[in-house]
């Protein structure tokens, strides 16, 4: 009805021009408030944490059960040679956010500690990187990441939140900053502390004795050295000394917390319920966002260590509780499929599944293996170059776009996501750096045949592992390993005795030449080419030797964010809901989990 009913048809004609005027400045001024732009997609980004590729359905295996995983597969496309850029979670996952290789935003480490190891630790993802949340969000987009974060907090304050997603692109966040860990559960071994305790009491005691024979030199005036270099060096060891006393039963206070934006919900987090806090969160996004587009980023907690799995789950599959936390993974994938799928947005929505990096081949529990399978491949997490720990499931899906059923072997990195969600959404691929990954929508609409990537650049760590070549003329992928980890025991695959295996020292084994394997033939690594009776075996090394060059002369010295000074715990950073040191509280006590 119209204001203008009863006056005649010029007046009612007036009266549809007023509201039709109304209703367009309305969607002129507020764009964000009213209907989504349907050029623009919305993105429902999924990563599992640790699944090895083997462990999906629709890879391969005929015994863990992925019913939402393989018929996303089937309704869209499967990326058969997809690979992370880091075989572990915190240098794969900031590639992934920045579209870069992390050696150049310095979140590649150059010590024995790959990862991040504490909420309390000043590195983290430099605030001058930009990910694909920042660039969605200058777009328009409602952007969100739950789940995991694992690339830092703060820098010189604890609220500063410097690394936080808040300051990367993410209007909301709510999740872990940090990883899973056996000490959040506290029933099996300690990771961080098996690890850290001898490292953290050899550095206390080579400090403390430096700062002590420095200091009796100082007072008897056997050489002369500035206080302030002292005071410095006693600050060091005392931050070691607390990092030590803190890894024995502190680590599930530090690390183990749940944050929802810049507040801590849970410290410790209640892991019961995690998963359906998690799930609810990320339907209630999607919810009251369905009328303009978003971008949401679900970093799954499965299917790392502890394993953390609800009761309806546990039991059901044929490879005990890994195999359960798997299933309960893709039925957690189907929920947010069917929310999609209700809410009429599925032929609007770019779905995309994959894994941070492999399965871990080391995690156990006495005989029982709790981590992943990596199918043919060989080796698992942790190992930079072999293609265990990078080759992953990649599954697209932007149904009434992309053709469906349709399976691509050419190389694709997690880098690509980046430059393709960028694309999508109408932004610009920053030109002030170096961006590593290409955008995958050619080859997923099939307008290409083959991908932009020529070589990748395998590393573990700081440290230059691997090198694969894509030749173009004949579609061979070569692969050169420099560098590769002793394993112990010897013939087992797997750094057992480690827990995981390092990137350099004595626990790898440098090959000059390199090995060489033709990976279209030998996809599982087995037989590395003889260099004096392969015939092309010098001109494709010295190939992938001028493409290492030329690689290295586009990088540029940046700030090392896992240096031991900033891979160190340190009080003042430490996130904390209550008086520290006494952080505890439980926000989310009240709320009901009938998600599931």
């Amino acid at each position: 009805m119209y204001l203008f009913h009863t006056r005649g048809n010029h007046e009612v004609y007036q009266g549809k021009q007023w509201n039709c005027l109304n209703t367009w400045l309305i969607l002129c001024l507020f764009p964000r408030t009213c209907v989504s732009n349907p050029s623009k997609p919305n993105f429902l980004l999924i990563l599992a944490d640790d699944l090895g590729i083997g462990d999906v359905g629709c890879y391969g295996n005929d015994t863990i059960r992925t019913p939402n995983i393989d018929g996303l597969a089937k309704d869209g496309v499967r990326l058969t040679q997809h690979i992370a850029a880091a075989a572990v979670c915190t240098p794969s996952r900031a590639a992934f956010l920045t579209g870069r290789y992390p050696i150049r935003s310095g979140m590649a480490s150059g010590t024995q500690r790959q990862v991040l190891f504490w909420n309390g630790c000043s590195g983290g993802l430099p605030p001058n990187e930009t990910t694909f949340a920042r660039i969605l969000q200058q777009q328009g987009y409602s952007t969100a990441l739950v789940g995991k974060w694992h690339m830092g907090v703060n820098c010189k304050s604890r609220h500063d939140h410097c690394h936080h997603p808040l300051n990367h692109g993410f209007d909301y966040f709510y999740g872990m900053p940090f990883t899973l860990l056996n000490e959040c559960q506290g029933t099996d071994d300690p990771e961080l502390a098996k690890s850290l305790q001898d490292t953290y009491w050899l550095y206390t005691q080579v400090i403390i004795l430096a700062t002590l024979t420095l200091l009796i030199g100082k007072l008897t005036n056997l050489f002369s050295i500035k206080w302030k270099i002292i005071i410095c060096l006693a600050i060091c060891g005392l931050l070691y000394f607390i990092s030590w006393f803190s890894s024995y039963g502190f680590t599930k206070y530090w690390n183990c917390i749940l944050m929802r934006n810049h507040g801590i919900t849970e410290q410790p987090m209640n892991l019961e319920k995690t998963t359906s806090n998690m799930l609810k969160e990320a339907v209630s996004f999607i919810e009251r966002n369905k009328h303009r587009p978003f971008l949401l980023f679900v970093s799954l907690l499965h299917v790392h260590t502890p394993l953390i799995t609800t009761e309806k789950f546990q039991g059901r599959s044929r490879h005990g509780l890994y195999g359960d936390n798997v299933e309960e993974m893709d039925w957690m994938v189907g929920r947010l499929l069917d929310v999609i799928d209700k809410e009429g947005l599925k032929n609007n929505t770019f779905v995309y599944f994959a894994s941070d990096h492999g399965g871990s081949l080391e995690a156990h529990r006495g005989n029982a293996q709790l981590g992943g399978w990596n199918g043919i491949y060989k080796g698992g997490k942790g190992m930079g170059g072999w293609e265990g720990g990078i080759r992953v499931p990649g599954v697209v899906r932007w149904s009434g776009t992309l053709p469906a059923g349709t399976v691509i072997n050419e190389l694709t990195s997690l880098m690509d996501v980046f430059p393709t969600v960028v694309h999508l959404a109408g932004g610009a691929v920053p030109q002030d750096r170096a961006i590593d990954g290409c955008t995958l929508l050619p080859l997923l609409q099939g307008t290409v045949q083959h991908s932009e990537h020529e070589f990748m650049f395998h590393y573990c760590g700081v440290f230059l592992h691997a090198v694969r070549w894509h030749q173009k003329d004949s579609g061979t992928v070569w692969k050169a390993h420099y560098a590769t980890p002793v394993f112990q025991p010897e013939a087992s695959g797997a750094c057992f005795g480690r827990g995981i295996c390092p990137c350099f020292g004595d626990g790898v084994t440098h090959h000059d030449p390199p090995l060489l394997f033709n990976l279209s033939q030998d996809p599982s690594e087995a037989n590395p080419l003889p260099a004096d009776t392969e015939p092309l075996f010098d001109t494709v090394t010295r190939r992938i030797g001028k493409a290492v060059e030329e690689h290295r002369k586009t990088l540029t010295p940046v700030p090392q964010q896992l240096s031991p000074y900033n891979n160190i715990w340190k009080p003042w950073l430490q996130p904390c809901c209550g008086t520290f040191p006494f952080c505890w509280c439980d926000e989310e006590n009240n709320k009901v989990h009938g998600m599931l």
